[in-house]
């Protein structure tokens, strides 16, 4: 889940990122406005990438997931982006717990048959 997880909040950070950019062009929001709510939110993003693994990381990401949403009534673009985001966070930790799951099964049945982690499938090389 850690790096499903993760890889959604790098690409929140860019995508923030550029949306800055273009909410400086279509609007008429002031520059340290756009850059506060956008910079902000992408520290965030990269912090929490760091904080996955610990207690209550994935209830942190849904916590700025809904944070990116109601930073829509700074910079309006951030409703639409917030939403999108927040469907993604689901899709990270939908799968990546199944991903877990299998990657323990994995282990399981790997231990069971008296091979290593490091051991190739068909014996040692």
């Amino acid at each position: 889940m850690r790096t499903l997880c993760a890889s959604t909040l790098i690409g929140e950070f860019f995508v923030i990122g550029f949306a800055g950019l273009v909410a400086m062009q279509l609007t008429d929001l002031s520059t340290a406005t756009i850059w506060t709510v956008s910079g902000i939110a992408m520290l965030l993003t990269v912090l929490l990438c760091g904080m996955l693994t610990r207690p209550g990381g994935v209830q942190l990401g849904w916590a700025l997931q809904i944070a990116l949403i109601a930073s829509g009534f700074v910079v309006p673009t951030m409703f639409f982006l917030g939403a999108v985001f927040a469907a993604l966070w689901w899709a990270s930790v939908h799968f990546g717990r199944k991903v877990d799951a299998a990657k323990a099964r994995w282990a399981a049945q790997a231990e069971a048959s008296g091979e290593s982690a490091g051991e190739p499938v068909g014996g040692t090389a």
